[in-house]
């Protein structure tokens, strides 16, 4: 486990203080926060490994139906929001940080064509932890993810989005 600790420490916060802390670590989704913290935190959830890992326990024994919720409010990675510059700080961070600003135009028909038909096959959009990816890397998960089934995929779709809280939690650390 990681010796780096959050502050302030999960363990040591009132429910409200806690979503009010990590409540925004899963994109629009402060029922995980609030579930995490109902299940009890103890000192290992102070590290960012720690409470990723309790967090990501709450998204993956949720029901389908609520997991749906959380994949359907992340944004189309390279989107109308991204463009628009709808996205929350976090993902407008992590869709710079692996270059989806910087697109061709080419590049962004082909992520437009791409979301599309992802959101068409699977009913959500693709979601990909893009920190330390590129967006040559992340077209091609595209194609790849597109041949999977929809059970496989849902269940792809919320291990990427628990990565994205891990991520997102280790920076907080630093």
């Amino acid at each position: 486990m990681s010796s780096e600790t959050l502050s302030p420490r999960p363990s040591e916060l009132s429910q409200a203080e806690f979503v009010e802390h990590y409540g925004d670590i899963y994109e629009h989704s402060p029922w995980v926060a609030e579930l995490a913290w109902q299940r009890g935190l103890g000192p290992e959830q102070d590290s960012p490994q720690g409470l990723a890992e309790a967090m990501g326990r709450v998204l993956r024994e949720a029901e389908p139906e609520r997991q749906l919720e959380v994949i359907r409010a992340h944004p189309d990675l390279a989107g109308e929001a991204a463009i628009a510059g709808e996205l929350t700080d976090d993902s407008t961070r992590e869709q710079a940080g692996a270059g989806l600003d910087q697109c061709t135009p080419e590049e962004m028909a082909r992520f437009e064509r791409l979301n599309g038909a992802y959101k068409e096959r699977f009913g959500f959009p693709f979601v990909m932890a893009v920190k330390g990816s590129d967006r040559h890397a992340i077209l091609a998960a595209f194609e790849t993810r597109l041949e999977n089934d929809p059970a496989e995929e849902r269940r792809t779709a919320i291990e990427q989005i628990n990565r994205i809280a891990a991520f997102r939690l280790a920076d907080r650390a630093r």
